[in-house]
């Protein structure tokens, strides 16, 4: 994940004098002299790191300064009111975390200060100057990313946060007026992010969907669990933080084995996923549990190469084009998703082929799910090869150790914003859950065929990728929690339209106008479900903080993913709970001549999906008295709306409003 774009302001250097508002070309000059003096030192040093040099002037605010010499050893400027400056020393190519510069000198309190300090002003930006005393760690290299976010004179998180979350100056260009560097970068980062979504897109949409017609919403529910490490990766993401081999670079020494390990667990997975599956829904669906641990292999594999992405993405674009990082991500990852959800469930549909692409019918769709797993486990594997031999990670030397990574993590969880921020994210998407989990299954309940829903979610995916753009350009432009708000209320709208849509469900099975009601919704509800997505991961990129790595925005995407997770599995559960459907026993006089089980002879319960289809395959009929997705989405929306207005909007706006230095560890 990219750091914020709104946690720096450009101020002027600017008189201390109220009535003298003139530049000091005196103190520029030196200030440029004494950087100019670092790089012919570096030159020199031939690559060898110099921690700093030192710069004298005059105490009078207007005298002359002293030159720089090649004995200096320390160049000290500060802002006298943002001392915190001090305290943040970054290396070549990845900010440490926890360090803290101890070189940073301080003024005497007889000296007078040249500049009076920053003051922040409309879109972020700022006036006001340095005076003579600020310490600042020189990086090794000045062309690495975290040099040039450290070039900015005014590094400071003391200002209050801007009214957009853009940096005053920074690029708001499109990708291919990005720099060729930059473009590569943020295709890479989409290809790492895109290899995630696939096997993601798989768990989460794709396998439920062919799970269904073999167990209930609950035992459906126990398979959501395959999802959790990604809601669980907090916990082991401060040892991919700190744990690495110099040889291969802070973060490919995790992303390349995790990438080959996952490759050829597809492969495996892929020559056996069909028999697995049969034996999933043997014996009332007591099979899903040894199934559902192959694919929370996979799903933490993914998890724990995120924790290394999102932790590379901080580097690897240029500071002005940092908020491509978050739309790489959304790009990268929806595409994944999609592609394994969207696009696979076409092709995998034998109906929607035949209809489309074949001149005779078959039985099975152009994709089968073991075939699928093959195809991306070994382009897992080519992918690897090629990250390990065509890019090159700048090197480190920093390096923390594991338990001053949990402690930095369990000071950032001790914030009274960081813990309000977490309530928000446990609670947020309760009101969408049942809409979210649920009703794309009762669809195909209702007769909404594979093929229909095929087709829905094909049409959807070109929607989804371009908002998703546009979503993360937006939030280059509005306060990015102002956005996810809005976004929330259009969430819960298209929760209710859901539940009206599967309603209206026609007796005479589907048209074409429902057809097109039904795609309608489809895109309104990812559509505001990007937005949300990008807003918020644009507003977790504005508030990390940069020295801590990937642990940061790891912490607040794990709890934002857990408040998707955990209310899923209860939310399955509810709906079979709530339900209430008895099978009804055929009539002597209207025998089915093709039984495929016993004949049923005396009513039970069938809310089931065992019990329905044992009712099915012996002639009967299961009535609905009761659909438990109608009180669970009910019921979700009430409790959606409640927390959202009685709580979540206030505290995002209040969150919205504060600075920088409320989200960093004293």
């Amino acid at each position: 994940m990219p750091t914020p774009l709104a946690d720096t302001h450009h101020p002027d250097l600017r008189s201390s004098s109220t009535a003298n508002e003139t530049l000091l070309p005196l103190h520029v000059a030196q200030h440029q002299q004494a950087i100019e003096q670092q790089r012919r030192r570096e030159r020199a040093a031939q690559g060898v790191e110099l921690e700093s040099f030192t710069t004298r002037h005059a105490s009078p605010p207007h005298s002359r300064f002293d030159p720089v010499t090649d004995e200096d050893q320390d160049l000290d400027i500060s802002v006298d009111t943002h001392p915190l400056i001090s305290d943040y020393s970054f290396s070549d190519s990845e900010p440490p975390m926890g360090r803290q510069n101890s070189s940073s000198k301080k003024a005497p309190a007889d000296r007078p200060l040249s500049s009076s300090s920053a003051t922040e002003q409309g879109n972020g930006h700022a006036t006001g100057s340095m005076n003579s005393q600020i310490g600042m760690r020189k990086p090794s290299s000045i062309d690495s990313p975290t040099a040039n976010l450290m070039s900015r004179e005014s590094f400071s998180l003391d200002h209050d946060t801007p009214t957009t979350p853009r940096t005053p100056g920074a690029s708001n260009h499109s990708f291919w007026e990005l720099p060729v560097q930059d473009r590569r970068n943020f295709l890479l980062l989409v290809l790492l992010y895109f290899l995630q979504g696939i096997p993601m897109g798989l768990a989460a949409g794709s396998v439920p969907f062919l799970l269904k017609s073999h167990l209930s919403y609950g035992q459906i529910g126990v398979f959501s669990l395959a999802s959790y490490p990604y809601s669980l990766k907090l916990l082991w993401s401060p040892i991919v933080d700190a744990v690495w081999s110099p040889k291969l670079g802070r973060r490919k020494s995790w992303i390349m084995p995790i990438q080959m390990l996952s490759g050829f667990g597809m492969i495996w997975l892929g020559g056996h996923v069909k028999q697995m599956m049969v034996e999933a829904g043997a014996n009332d669906g007591a099979g899903v549990w040894g199934f559902t641990r192959w694919w929370f292999f996979l799903v933490f594999m993914c998890a724990t190469q995120d924790i290394a992405v999102d932790g590379w993405a901080l580097t690897l674009l240029s500071p002005q084009n940092l908020s491509y990082a978050s739309t790489a991500q959304t790009v990268g990852l929806t595409a994944g998703q999609f592609l394994s959800y969207t696009v696979f469930l076409a092709f995998n549909s034998p109906d929607f082929v035949n209809h489309w692409f074949r001149a005779m019918p078959r039985p099975e769709g152009v994709m089968t799910l073991g075939g699928y797993l093959v195809f991306w486990g070994w382009a897992y594997i080519i992918v690897t090869i090629g990250l390990a031999v065509l890019k090159r990670e700048e090197r480190t030397k920093e390096r923390d150790g594991i338990a001053e990574v949990y402690r930095v993590m369990w000071g950032i969880l001790k914030l009274k914003n960081i813990q309000t921020f977490i309530v928000i994210h446990l609670i947020a998407k309760i009101g969408f859950q049942a809409n979210d989990a649920v009703t794309n299954l009762k669809l195909l309940d209702k007769g909404f065929s594979q093929e229909d829903l095929a087709l829905t979610v094909l049409i959807d995916f070109p929607f989804e990728i371009g908002l998703g753009y546009y979503a993360g350009k937006w939030s280059s432009v509005y306060p990015p929690m102002k956005l996810w708000c809005w976004a929330f209320v259009g969430r819960l709208i298209a929760a209710v339209l859901a539940q009206i849509t599967v309603m209206i469900f026609p007796r005479n099975g589907v048209e074409t106008w429902y057809l097109c009601v039904v795609i309608a919704e489809h895109i309104f509800s990812t559509f505001t479900s990007t937005i949300m997505f990008v807003a918020v991961s644009a507003f977790h990129a504005k508030i990390a903080d940069p020295a801590i790595g990937g642990t940061y925005m790891t912490l607040l995407a794990t709890v934002s993913n857990l408040g998707g997770t955990f209310p899923r599995y209860f939310i399955l559960k509810l709906v079979d709970a709530f339900t209430v459907a008895t099978c009804i026993p055929p009539s002597p006089a209207n025998l089915p001549p093709d039984l495929k089980g016993a004949l049923i002879t005396s009513s039970f319960s069938c809310a089931l999906e065992a019990e329905k289809h044992r009712c099915l395959d012996g002639g009967g009929s299961c009535v609905i008295q009761r659909d438990g997705y109608y009180i669970t989405n009910i019921v979700c929306v009430i409790i959606g709306a409640l927390t959202f207005w009685g709580y979540i909007r206030p505290a995002a706006l209040r969150l919205q409003a504060l600075s920088l230095s409320a989200w960093r560890q004293s």
